[in-house]
């Protein structure tokens, strides 16, 4: 099973998020553009010169209690964790920790990469290089060191900002993250097993890589350069020594470099570096929609023949967009005159924004295009649910084509399965063998919607589903989030 790995966790190894470091080489384009290995050595080399003096090493420190056990989401990139179970437990077993006295506290290390950005000493690495330390050494390439200071991080994206104290110190000029091409030439450099100025050479593999689980925004640019332990926060450049991302994680069945690595965008990390250094913190923009990829399935639901755009599966109530008029089912298509290509890249854009900016967004609505302005507002971390229930008359229903039984919602059922909406059309029941199940659906989930039709009861939603075919789009929620799932009609 191939898994993420994290080296900075104190104990047993669980995520691996690394240090990298990664490169290969090729160029797409016409014949003419694609330049011979032999020949680009020489831009490696000048790449090199620029950027290793920028590049910096981290040594953190943290006072760690051992009765109370290393802090929770503190990670270390140290391979090498004689205090933990990874070593001595590995070769004598348990028991051998416990014949000598443990101290009360001992001061655990890490290490890391980072580059200067600026020549007044503002550096940028990862978050979970520097973590909530209680001391960070910078160690510039010329041999001085330095005690750096935290100016803040933001775990979201993994971004940190770190500063040192003096003056014109080297540092990398920041690219354009989104000018990159797949086959792009890319260059890591950092320092990987504490082996400082390590420089790798590879290709963009791939970009706006989601759904990894390293952050709560993720819009990763994918390398092959060889990226490894202590490589996490350097730098990701192109041939013009250019920052283009932030080394951060890797994809690995052993813990060690297998050619997948993944770099934060540039353009990503400076917005979050710009507001940490305004601000001390991290401000984000929502427009309350809940986005949900279209699949063929989905299409085929809907009657559309392409899959652009994602679809609507909820609208937050107050929200600026049910302000502006948008519902569920909407399938937006352009966000501010470009083509809107996932839930993922949509919802980084928004978030990006600032309170109060002004989106135009073009959506599908029953097969016609329709424009709507929303403003932005700050993303606050807590959310209000609604209350109440609304009961319409019993009587129970099987939808035998779909391998459901459902109810209207009533005052029981909504105790019954802790249901906290106001209508809706409960499943009580799944067929086991049916199209349903495979698909996840449960007893106590809430049928509010047929394809882009919001249902109240079962009357209703019985009566929507005479129109569908081979497939159906039912709007469910499961007391946490709304979403589309579609399903054969038998």
């Amino acid at each position: 099973m191939k898994a993420m790995y994290n080296f900075g966790q104190l104990g047993t190894i669980t995520l691996f998020i690394l240090c990298f470091l990664n490169a290969n080489i090729v160029k797409s384009a016409s014949s003419s553009d694609v330049v011979h290995p032999q020949k680009a050595s020489p831009g490696f080399s000048e790449t090199a010169k620029k950027a290793i003096p920028a590049v910096v090493f981290l040594k953190v420190e943290k006072s760690i209690n051992l009765r109370m056990g290393s802090p929770n989401g503190y990670n270390f990139n140290n391979p090498y964790d004689y205090f933990g179970d990874e070593l001595l437990e590995r070769f004598f077993g348990g028991g051998m920790r416990n014949r000598r006295p443990m101290p009360k506290e001992f001061k655990q290390q890490g290490q890391g990469s980072g580059f200067l950005i600026s020549k007044d000493g503002f550096i940028l690495t990862n978050n979970h290089v520097v973590g909530d330390a209680d001391k960070i050494t910078v160690r510039l390439h010329d041999g001085r060191e330095f005690a750096a200071k935290k100016i803040g991080s933001d775990p979201k994206t993994e971004v940190a900002v770190i500063k040192i104290e003096g003056e014109n110190f080297p540092y990398l000029k920041m690219g354009d993250s989104a000018a990159l091409e797949i086959g792009e030439w890319v260059i890591a450099v950092g320092n990987p097993f504490g082996l400082s100025e390590t420089l790798t050479v590879g290709v963009v593999s791939a970009k706006g890589r989601s759904g990894m689980g390293i952050a709560d925004y993720e819009d990763f640019i994918q390398t092959d350069a060889a990226i490894n332990p202590g490589n996490s926060g350097g730098p990701l450049l192109n041939i013009d020594a250019e920052v283009v991302g932030i080394n951060t994680a890797i994809y690995s069945q052993n813990g060690g470099s297998m050619g997948i690595g993944f770099a934060i965008p540039i353009n990503m990390a400076k917005n979050i570096k710009d507001q940490i250094v305004k601000s001390g913190k991290v401000i984000r923009s929502y427009i309350g929609v809940y986005p949900q990829e279209i699949t063929s399935d989905m299409a085929d639901a809907l009657g559309i023949k392409d899959h652009q755009g994602i679809i609507i599966s909820n609208v937050m109530k107050g929200s600026p967009a049910e302000k502006a008029g948008i519902k569920h089912g909407d399938i937006i298509v352009k966000l501010n005159g470009q083509d809107v290509k996932s839930p993922v890249e949509f919802r980084n854009e928004v978030s990006s924004k600032a309170p109060g900016t002004k989106l135009n967004v073009t959506i599908s609505r029953d097969g016609k295009e329709e424009k709507f302005s929303i403003t932005t507002a700050e993303l606050q971390d807590d959310s209000v649910a609604g209350a109440g229930v609304l009961t319409f008359p019993e009587g129970e229903k099987s939808i035998e084509k779909l391998g459901i039984n459902v109810k209207n919602l009533s005052k029981e059922l909504a105790e019954r399965f802790e249901i906290d909406l106001e209508y809706g059309v409960v499943i009580v029941e799944v067929d086991p063998d049916s199209d349903a199940a495979r698909a996840g659906i449960q007893a106590g989930h809430v049928i509010t919607g047929v394809n882009t039709k919001s249902v109240s009861n079962v009357t209703e939603f019985k009566k929507a589903l005479e129109s569908a075919k081979k497939r159906v789009l039912l709007r469910i929620t499961d007391g946490r989030m709304h979403y589309f799932v579609p399903l054969k009609i038998d």
